[in-house]
């Protein structure tokens, strides 16, 4: 009987070509391996027929490699010929020791194939007609957008120029890309008007951490199986950083690395690691721990939405009135304490109304975190913290209430400690600096008719930003002006197309719209001119994960139709724009356009990544500065998946030595060297978001799932996902739906003062009464549309802090007889 191919992988043979790659998608950054062979041969089944080693002509023992139908494919190259690929997890390195992800796991799926879920990627570049999408060439569709560039800028000057645009690495951006799309924005056409994909200006998500002389990610992953304590704040590790959490995480609350704390800290108590979880939600993580580590070792700390710094004014004060803070680090490397002491002060009575955690539960967390160990040694609590403190109420004064719990008890620059960003994407920020003074609400200005020309580098504000509905009521009015004049101008040539675009942006208050992206994402409803980008895979892309650990993904396969790197895309138009301005005579302006004759992807990364000095690239020189020569893509490649942990320090031979934990000299990101204390006063909800609460019942809280990655911009076209998912859903008290007439699956209206959108709702038993928690970013159902547009000083949107109304909308069969409805946590 004939072997149905669908049922059955297809194993690599032993010469097929083998590739390093780091998982597109969550900041854990993953190692993996790619095999890629002649789609009409196959490797056998004994170990030394193919090229995995693995004998499968017995049966493989548990867990010992992850292999699936989804990390096979078949692609297609330039010339016709058709190539079997396997993307399998890389069990040499330290970061997933063989694990894989739902969503790394999924990698050769994302790879273009024709007939495949990605069939619907952008191949060529596009223009909107007025009415119709057609495709065009490069040359046409770069000479459109630079020429209209160009008469921006001679007229209105670059801040008629807006972008928005990625700063991360993984698929969709890269050191690469970001110095590319960095080098246009900022050193060529030198406009202020960027925003960042997830919020409305050009900031960082860490300035208050920063500015204390503490970068976000300052330690290794091997430090959360040495910590006594894991102190983790708005996360759900889990859901978000699977294999972190599942290969470094789980054995240290399981008590699997007892032994390797003892040889690291000879004298001191060592035990399986206790876990605090700070989260007005009971998440599938704080379940996980629960039955890892037992429910006696786990505390769950449900505070009230926003209290936060609350929460860790009243441990800091605690822990000063107890002499558990560490005097000598404090005074001879920080500075600012006593203020600290001063304006952070709190009760234990009045944390306690404010969070709504009882007094002896906050007790115990400062003891597991905070007092000193049997052994007299002072403990090593570990604090990961994610969006629910960088999206929470008033991101600067939380951070520095965090940060200086942390500082006064010596808990970063040891190993088993850190305070440290869990992330979301992988990291790959190389830009020039920022031209503005100030910080600005690009939202803001889109929906006061600011702007001419609005550049979306593989974004999507209509399903990620703050206030979103009026957003992209704002943006679709002033698009379809331009739609219009577009329609008139039939037979218009590119030069006298550029003149009527630009008349409707400035005497009608259009918007003119370019997007780069993968895919025609839901913001492309609005746009004029599309260009397909690329991704890892398709081109060669450098990123660093979560802690610091840098890796090429290799090319090993043709991009769809004509798409190209970002980097290269940056390029052709600054290139084409030297060209204009030349023809002008204006050869000041076409200076700005020097520089940007790059081949290649590696020119880009040499350009911006090694020559222009990113920080910690390279060895320190006699003058105290960066020479950023080290890291090459040679070196890199024979760095394989486990790369090198950036700062680089030296080369011994062909081997990068990085750096594993930063401050364990003391020495901190400030002037002087000491870390910097901040005041940082409870404040109660922001006005705006308190209004909100006191109207609305229900609180809207957003976040990420499992299956689901960011915008779904792959997922919408994968069954997997889109037939479990097929709008965003709405966790609910279960009470609560019962008195709003809600069964699971049923549709439901959420609506407060800036919007509304639709959800389908998913009753739980651990859901509290009054609380929801809405998928955040997607493709159907947009949580954003019912945020408020309040942001702090540094223009940090609160995306966690939302209050809405609900109501019954109606039932759809279809989800309630294709998806299960049952508990997400773990039991």
């Amino acid at each position: 009987m004939p072997t149905n191919i669908n049922d059955r992988i297809a194993l690599p043979p032993k010469d097929a070509q083998k590739s390093n790659m780091t998982c597109h998608f969550c900041i854990v950054g993953c190692g993996y391996h790619v095999y890629k062979w002649d789609s009409n041969k196959e490797g056998g089944r004994p170990a030394s027929q193919n090229a995995l080693g693995v004998d499968f002509t017995k049966q493989v023992p548990p867990l010992s490699i992850t292999m699936t139908k989804a990390m096979t494919n078949t692609i297609t190259d330039k010339s016709g010929k058709r190539w079997n690929i396997m993307v399998v997890p890389d069990k040499e390195c330290v970061v997933n020791s063989g694990l894989s992800s739902t969503r790394g796991g999924k990698m050769a799926l994302y790879m273009y194939a024709h007939d495949g879920i990605t069939k619907e990627r952008l191949k060529n570049p596009r223009i909107f007609r007025g009415d119709l999408w057609l495709d065009t060439d490069w040359d046409n569709a770069i000479a459109l957008y630079a020429g209209l560039t160009k008469k921006i800028l001679d007229n209105d000057g670059p801040n008629g120029l807006f972008f928005d645009c990625f700063d991360h690495g993984g698929a969709g951006g890269g050191f690469e890309n970001t110095w590319g799309t960095g080098k246009l924005m900022f050193s060529a056409l030198q406009t202020q008007m960027a925003r960042i994909h997830n919020r409305p200006a050009y900031n960082s998500e860490c300035h208050a951490t920063r500015e204390m002389g503490v970068g976000e990610l300052n330690n290794s992953y091997e430090d959360a199986q040495l910590a006594d304590t894991i102190f983790c704040t708005g996360a759900n590790p889990y859901e978000t950083q699977s294999n972190y959490f599942l290969n470094h995480w789980m054995p240290n609350l399981s008590g699997a690395t007892v032994d390797k704390k003892k040889k690291w800290f000879p004298g001191e108590t060592a035990a399986a690691a206790k876990v605090i979880i700070v989260d007005p939600r009971r998440t599938a993580t704080i379940a996980i721990c629960e039955q890892v580590a037992g429910k006696e070792n786990v505390l769950h700390l449900d505070i009230e939405p926003g209290s936060d710094t609350a929460l860790f004014n009243t441990l800091f004060s605690y822990v000063v009135d107890q002499s558990w803070h560490d005097k000598d680090f404090i005074a001879k490397h920080t500075k600012g304490f006593e203020d600290a002491v001063k304006t952070n002060r709190m009760s234990l009575e009045d944390g306690s109304k404010a969070t709504g955690i009882s007094v002896d539960r906050l007790k115990q967390a400062a003891d597991w975190a905070y007092k000193p160990k049997a052994s007299g040694h002072r403990p090593r609590t570990f604090h990961p913290y994610e969006k629910g403190i960088i999206w929470g109420n008033d991101n600067y004064v939380i951070q520095s209430a965090l940060v200086s719990l942390v500082l006064a008890t010596q808990n970063v620059g040891r190993r088993g400690t850190g305070v440290c960003r869990l992330g979301g994407h992988q990291e790959g920020y190389v830009r020039p600096p920022y031209p503005g003074d100030k910080k600005i609400y690009i939202d803001q200005e889109v929906i006061n008719g600011k702007g001419l020309m609005y550049t979306l580098w593989g974004t999507n504000p209509f399903q990620t930003t703050l206030n979103a509905e009026q957003h992209r009521r704002a943006l679709s009015r002033r698009a379809k002006i331009v739609n219009e004049a577009i329609a008139k101008a039939q037979g218009a040539s590119t030069e006298q197309l550029i003149d009527v675009i630009y008349g409707a942006c400035k005497n009608k208050g259009g918007m003119f719209i370019a997007a780069m992206n993968l895919y025609p994402t839901t913001i492309s409803e609005e746009a004029h001119l599309l260009l397909p980008a690329t991704h890892p895979g398709e081109m060669n892309v450098t990123s660093m994960n979560g802690e610091r650990r840098l890796r090429l993904s290799e090319k090993f396969m043709d991009p769809p139709g004509t798409a190209k790197p970002d980097c290269l895309i940056a390029a052709d138009i600054a290139n084409s724009l030297k060209t204009l301005y030349l023809r002008d005579n204006k050869a000041d302006m076409a200076k700005r356009f020097n520089d940007f004759d790059w081949k290649s992807e590696e020119d880009a990364f040499n350009d911006g990544f090694r020559r222009a000095g990113r920080p910690g690239v390279g060895p320190i020189d006699s003058q105290g500065g960066d020479t950023g020569y080290m890291a090459t893509y040679a070196l890199l490649r024979k760095a394989g998946n486990n790369g090198v942990q950036l700062p680089i320090k030296r080369i011994d031979g062909d081997k990068l030595i990085g750096t594993e934990i930063h401050y364990d000299d003391s020495k901190f990101d400030t002037k002087d060297g000491k870390a910097e204390f901040k005041p940082a006063p409870w404040n109660g909800l922001p006005q705006t978001v308190a209004a909100q609460k006191a109207k609305h019942k229900y609180w809207i809280n957003g976040g990420r799932a499992n299956e689901v990655w960011q915008t779904a911009y792959h997922d919408q076209y994968n069954p997997f996902v889109r037939d479990r998912i097929p709008m965003a859903f709405i966790e609910m008290n279960m009470e609560d739906a019962r008195q709003l007439g809600v069964n699971p699956g049923d549709i439901v209206e959420i609506f407060n003062d800036y919007g509304s959108t639709y959800a389908m709702a998913y009753p739980l038993k651990s859901v509290k009464p009054g609380h929801t928690f809405m998928l955040f970013g997607y493709i159907k159902g947009v949580h954003g549309d019912v945020v408020t547009n309040w942001v702090d000083r540094n223009l940090i949107p609160y995306y966690k802090g939302t209050w809405g109304s609900i109501r019954r909308v109606g039932s759809v069969n279809d989800y309630k007889q294709t998806i299960s409805f049952k508990d997400r946590r773990y039991a």
